[in-house]
């Protein structure tokens, strides 16, 4: 394996299936002539052309319907929002359009079409640039919503989001197109809805997904100081979740802590809340705790930013919680 960064993860998985298949291209603000606002799609005008890696205005409801019109014609375009704050303009299209036509056309017309763009908060950027919506897409059936929080796994699921028939919302972060991890030289698909136990562990489970996993595995290392050990779930997609992993892992631990940055009501927690207790509550020591981004719009201070977002103090706290070990 190589050691490379994620943008470079997610720009060879683009490359990738744009060299297997003509009918890939992409489309999204500063996305060609500047090389992306992340530098995510660097070189690729130059490769493929303008036909293919496109510049669009400022206009996410007209580009993300263009998408969605030249998916149901053949082609598989990869749609780049700046960040899925800015989707919020494109919602209906989304929501109204490409989750539905699957099902609303008899199976006549299918939506091979990609979301892709940052999401949650990267700093002092203020409410209306640091919001989560993976829970927001993922109860809306006929998506499916993949959340990465490493390289390889940008590169593998993005390549699956690109070839799969069905429209895919893909989330990244802003604090992480820098991140480096290694990644595999040959060909490979990462399995939508998989989940990955990234350690294993007897004493609690720990589920999260995105940039929030670096919370989770620091939060795991100190618990390890402490003799606790955890078994850490990175979901990397949230519809559809991978129930089973997180039951079997239960069963083992009879513990639950889920980590999310996203706002508490309705949240990806809750959800993985309720199918556990449901489904396996008779093997539960504790309640399950979740820890979750403030119940407020994020604040542009840093102090209160860090009062608001989950850390690995909370988390290594509930854990105590549920273990009923002394605070």
């Amino acid at each position: 394996m190589r050691e490379i960064q994620f943008r470079e993860a997610l720009r060879e998985a683009m490359q990738e299936e744009m060299r297997n298949d003509e009918n890939v291209y992409l489309m999204g603000e500063e996305v060609a002539e500047y090389n992306g606002a992340y530098k995510v799609s660097q070189g690729m005008l130059d490769e493929f052309g303008a036909k293919r890696v496109i510049d669009t205005p400022i206009s996410e409801l007209g580009f993300a319907g263009i998408g969605i019109g030249s998916a149901m014609n053949g082609l598989k375009p990869i749609v780049e929002f700046m960040t899925f704050n800015f989707s919020l303009v494109a919602i209906d299209q989304i929501i109204n359009g490409a989750a539905k036509i699957m099902s609303m056309s008899g199976g006549q017309f299918s939506v091979p079409i990609v979301f892709r763009g940052p999401t949650g908060n990267a700093g002092m950027l203020s409410s209306q640039h640091s919001q989560c919506f993976e829970n927001w897409y993922a109860n809306c059936p006929g998506l499916k919503v993949v959340v990465p929080s490493n390289p390889a796994d940008a590169k593998g699921l993005l390549k699956s989001c690109i070839i799969d028939p069905d429209p895919c919302i893909f989330m990244e972060s802003e604090v992480m197109y820098g991140d480096k991890g290694e990644v595999p030289e040959e060909t490979y698909y990462t399995p939508i809805g998989k989940a990955a136990v990234t350690k294993t562990g007897t004493d609690v489970t720990l589920v999260g997904f995105g940039k929030i996993m670096k919370v989770v595995n620091a939060a795991a290392a100190e618990l390890e100081k402490e003799g606790i050990h955890a078994e850490v779930i990175d979901l990397r997609t949230v519809r559809p979740i991978d129930y089973p992993c997180i039951i079997e892992s239960v069963k083992k631990t009879n513990r639950l802590v889920i980590v999310e940055e996203s706002w508490p009501l309705g949240s990806i927690a809750t959800e993985i809340a309720f199918k556990v207790q449901k489904d396996a509550f008779d093997y539960l020591d504790a309640p399950i705790l979740r820890i979750t981004g403030g119940d407020v719009p994020l604040p542009y201070a840093p102090t209160l930013i860090q009062e608001y977002l989950p850390n690995a103090d909370r988390v290594v706290k509930a854990v105590k919680e549920v273990m009923y070990v002394a605070k």
